[in-house]
């Protein structure tokens, strides 16, 4: 489970993650769902279903003694995400430990919501849900525990949101509603399709949910309006009426949308846990409310300073060191082979490095990512291998690439006539070129040298510029390259008998393409552990 330092300040997971090796020690149905990675660290499998339903419900049961059972074809929620809205509902009704109604608009199958807030702070909730499935799971899971005297499970309508709710509580004034809309519009939006960044990663858990949990005319933006309208005609029989929105994009328009309504009091917010973010927004007619502070904007900057970082354990860098050998590597530390290994792995994929001053014991370079050549990597090495197969080749021209290999530990002594044949290959002939033979190579033909096109990023040459530059080739300050992607530190550093690596953000346009690099070279390295 990914937690960071950014969720609210009395998430009870905010400094102390979910001990899995101990949740799995006493409950055996989750412990079938927990596997050793292989750094040694108990992980789960968020891509299964079964495995986010067992983690939530053994959180569920073992910090807040709650029992509950999820079908696996409806939403599974998750718990430190949801009790970071239930903290910001806290925040807004001011006061955690009085007595308080809420409600919660399509409670879901956990019934989640009035769960945790009855639990911990003595809430009285009118729940309310339009699928038959959920509704019956949501009466269960509140009979089980004992709270039908603080919960009350309504079904209504459907497309019901507050109106049709309280036509039979008109005497009752409700301190909040709480509601997490279906987010998307349709079937295809709801795969990702023209929905996503195309640079952000995937999902790192499976999407559950039934059609009326996740999906509805308008997607999240036109439903938050619904319940907007509704509010215009409620207005103070609820204090603060609050969604929590599955897109950023989808907060300004909102918060236009009551400014154009006249609504006096408006708040919102963002929850953060690991890769996932998510936003809230809340609205009150009440002149004595008092609207929370917006998202603190030095937690961003403190995310972005935040190293990405992850350990090679000393059963596996003997292996590394091995490897690091057999590429002609003269290391005698295991820092010092797992940095070769990593310029390797840098200058296949084609990203600028150069080794920089740094503390004793360490190594550090700075890398400068030209083009993202990391995704999907093993697509695009068989689509390569594929068209160089249907491609009609000279005699000479096998031979030529193997010696360009060869050549890889060795000095270069490449003739004019050899650069020429070279540069008729693939780009991915070139990435088997090493430092010291490109360190030599003279000008090509075209009378280049290829750390001249690495200097001016030349048009339709990308392919064929040198990635692992010696300190005398090439300055490389933030000025070198014209156009990047993005620019950071990598230290490899010993810690006891093991090799941290850590990167460092610099600058670019997104930092999720250097989380996405720092994966990869964390796999590429274990794999080459676990192959030996």
């Amino acid at each position: 489970m990914a937690l960071n330092k950014s969720m609210h300040p009395r998430n009870r997971y905010k400094d102390k993650p979910p001990d899995f090796t101990y949740l799995a020690s006493k409950y055996p149905d989750f412990q079938q769902h927990v596997h050793t990675s292989l750094t040694g660290r108990p992980v789960v499998n968020f891509k299964e279903p079964e495995a986010v339903r067992a983690l939530t419900c053994t959180l569920l049961k073992e910090d807040f003694g709650l029992t509950i059972e999820i079908p696996l074809e409806r939403l599974i929620p998750t718990v430190p995400l949801r009790l970071n809205y239930i903290h910001w509902v806290e925040d807004l009704i001011d006061g955690q430990k009085q007595p308080r109604r809420g409600i919660d608009i399509g409670t879901g199958a956990s019934c989640i919501y009035p769960l945790l807030g009855a639990t911990m702070n003595g809430w009285y909730f009118l729940a309310t849900e339009v699928d038959d499935i959920c509704f019956n799971y949501a009466t269960k899971n509140v009979e089980q525990n004992n709270l039908s005297d603080l919960i009350k499970v309504v079904k209504v309508p459907q497309k019901t949101l507050l109106m049709d709710a309280l036509k039979e509580e008109t005497e009752i004034v409700y301190d909040f509603c709480m509601c997490n809309p279906p987010f998307f519009a349709n079937q295809l939006e709801a795969k990702g399709v023209n929905s996503r960044n195309s640079r952000r990663p995937p999902p790192s858990s499976v999407n559950t949910g039934g059609v009326t949990e996740i999906m509805a005319e308008g997607g999240e933006l036109e439903f938050v309006k619904r319940i907007i309208h509704d509010s215009l005609q409620l207005k103070k029989r609820l204090r603060w009426y609050s969604c929590m929105l599955g897109k950023k994009c989808s907060l300004a328009p909102l918060k236009e949308e009551l400014r154009k309504q006249g609504v006096p009091k408006v708040a919102h917010t963002e929850f953060c846990q690991g890769r996932t973010m998510r936003w809230a927004l809340a609205w009150s007619f009440c002149d004595d409310v008092i609207v929370p502070s917006p998202p603190n904007k030095k937690r961003k900057l403190e995310k972005m300073r935040k190293p990405l970082s992850f350990t090679l354990t000393e059963a596996g860098l003997k292996e590394l060191q091995a490897k690091a050998s057999a590429i002609g590597c003269a290391a005698h530390s295991p820092v010092d082979s797992v940095t070769a290994l990593l310029e390797k792995n840098l200058t296949d994929l084609r990203v600028l490095h150069k080794r920089v001053p740094c503390r004793k014991q360490e190594q550090s370079l700075f890398l400068t990512a030209v083009e993202n050549t990391w995704i999907h990597g093993r697509q695009k090495r068989r689509e390569q291998k594929r068209q160089l197969r249907e491609l009609p080749r000279a005699p000479h021209c096998a031979k030529t690439s193997s010696e360009t290999a060869v050549a890889s530990t060795a000095p270069a002594t490449t003739s004019a006539s050899t650069q020429t044949s070279n540069s008729s290959e693939d780009s991915s002939e070139n990435k088997a070129a090493s430092a010291p033979e490109l360190a030599g190579q003279q000008q090509t033909d075209s009378g280049a040298s290829s750390s001249e096109k690495s200097k001016h990023n030349i048009p339709g040459e990308q392919k064929e510029v040198v990635e692992h530059v010696p300190d005398e080739d090439v300055d490389m300050d933030s000025g070198s390259v014209e156009h990047f992607l993005f620019k950071c530190l990598l230290n490899v550093m010993p810690e006891e008998s093991d090799v941290v690596i850590e990167m460092h953000w610099v600058e670019g346009h997104n930092k999720d393409l250097m989380n996405q690099l720092c994966t990869y070279l964390k796999n590429t390295l274990l794999k080459s552990v676990t192959k030996s």
